[in-house]
């Protein structure tokens, strides 16, 4: 893996650093392969259950890396979208944990982020419409479905940035820190799901996240469809069994 981007273990959960921080963790070729293969051996791991996308140096990221794309690298993996996660997210939880700025593609990072965890000095934006491009990466697709839809509008359509505080109002952030804080607020979040049952998880992110595409009567097949393998798994014997027990379960992933 790239040292552009750095990978490690805090028990069950995996920390996923952008490590540009000269460049304000711009995303070039070398970030994008490198976060798709932490994000692949997070779901392909035993051993976690959670993982943490964060940026080196007290900024998140920039956004693409222009001296990159003109030379004509792309941070997007093909059928994946950026960094391997816009279009493709882990069938695992995944925490952003910001510090300083988020802007553009860096934001659309934290669009593909399950939760996320901001210092009070962070700050968002998705400025594309500034320089007359589209927010391609995820935004204009998602950013709709995290907030009111006229927030995103505005949001999306000002291109002006936007505080932390701001994006906790309005529902974007779930936690604010500290300057300096994000990360290890975010490993806690990360832990206290960790220590939950992880088909249970795995599988209750998967309805959540595919429910805003479903009517009113498919989603009880689809969901059924997701959670029935839950419920006959060794871990949800072991669930009862430790209830019953008064003791910690322990989890097998099976």
């Amino acid at each position: 893996m790239s040292d552009e981007v750095l990978v490690e273990r805090r028990g069950a959960v995996q920390v996923i650093t952008i490590n540009r921080p000269r460049a304000k963790n711009a995303l070039n070729l070398a970030v994008a392969k490198g976060v798709a293969e932490a994000v692949d051996e997070l779901d392909a791991s035993d051993e976690l259950w959670v993982g943490v996308l964060t940026g080196a140096g007290g900024t998140f990221s920039a956004g693409m890396d222009l001296k990159g794309f003109l030379r004509g690298e792309s941070p997007s993996i093909e059928g994946r979208g950026l960094c391997g996660i816009t279009q493709a997210p882990p069938r695992k939880p995944l925490i952003g944990a910001v510090e300083g700025w988020a802007l553009a593609g860096g934001f659309e990072l934290l669009l593909a982020c399950d939760l996320v965890v901001a210092a009070r000095t962070a700050r968002f934006g998705v400025p594309e419409v500034k320089r007359s491009l589209v927010a391609a990466g995820g935004a204009a697709l998602q950013l709709p479905r995290r907030v009111p839809f006229a927030i995103a509008l505005e949001l999306l359509l000002t291109g002006e940035p936007f505080g932390a505080e701001r994006a906790a109002e309005v529902g974007l952030v779930n936690r604010l820190t500290d300057e300096g804080g994000a990360l290890e607020s975010a490993v806690e979040l990360a832990t206290l799901i960790a220590g939950n049952g992880p088909l249970a998880v795995a599988a209750t992110k998967q309805v959540a996240r595919s429910s805003a595409d479903w009517s009113f009567e498919e989603g009880w097949a689809k969901q059924s469809e997701i959670i029935s393998p839950v419920f006959s798994s060794e871990d949800a014997r072991e669930g009862a069994t430790a209830f019953a027990e008064k003791r910690a379960p322990v989890w097998k992933g099976r």
